[in-house]
């Protein structure tokens, strides 16, 4: 297991565009955990740089699915904090990214975990006494 301490916002970026999205391929499924105001979505901004997109990245929490196309790979970003189990996740079709031709990376995987591919990547994100981050993969 790997662990890494981002003591700002920006160095948990960086380290997502500079470490993380280098390593990531084609069908990659990633389970991003920790708690709210973790800095999940600022570790996906990250990604999403690293892989090449220049738009705006935010926190699809109301829509359930934010697409960041036009980098390296597609980037699909699923916040399931709304959803209430895999049932309902299913009808939302979460399974069409599980895995995709890009990189998914899902916030609260643990509502779905029974839909998630064996090969799924889990990361932790937690917030430290300092506020820094540890992240954890």
């Amino acid at each position: 297991m790997d662990t890494i301490i981002c003591r700002s916002v920006e160095e948990t970026i960086q380290w997502g565009a500079e470490q993380m999205a280098p390593r990531l391929f084609q069908g990659a499924v990633i389970a991003l955990t920790g708690d709210l105001g973790a800095g999940k979505t600022h570790l996906v901004k990250g990604i999403a740089r690293g892989l090449g997109y220049e738009g705006e990245v935010t926190s699809p929490t109301f829509t359930l699915l934010h697409e960041y196309l036009g980098g390296r790979l597609p980037l699909y970003h699923l916040d399931l904090y709304r959803i209430q189990g895999a049932q309902e996740a299913v009808r939302f079709g979460v399974e069409d990214y599980l895995p995709s031709e890009g990189v998914t990376i899902l916030e609260w995987p643990e509502r779905i975990e029974s839909l998630l591919p064996v090969q799924t990547q889990w990361w932790r994100i937690q917030i430290l006494e300092d506020q820094s981050r540890e992240i954890r993969i």
